[in-house]
């Protein structure tokens, strides 16, 4: 019978000692959205290929 309870004493013992704590919380970080800006390289890519094709068809 004292190896029994000697037994679970240091089964409790042995189980809250590695326990561990309880884990940190999960923050979520805060979304951060950036505002565009509108640019001419929309219109200019474009034209610059114009200029190029008509450079080609005067040669």
């Amino acid at each position: 019978m004292k190896k029994l309870v000697l037994a679970a004493a240091l089964t409790a013992a042995a189980s809250s000692a590695f326990a561990g704590s309880l884990a940190d919380p999960i923050i979520e970080a805060p979304v951060i959205v950036e505002e565009a800006t509108s640019s001419s390289a929309g219109i200019l890519v474009p034209l610059l290929l114009l200029v190029l094709v008509a450079a080609a068809v005067a040669d």
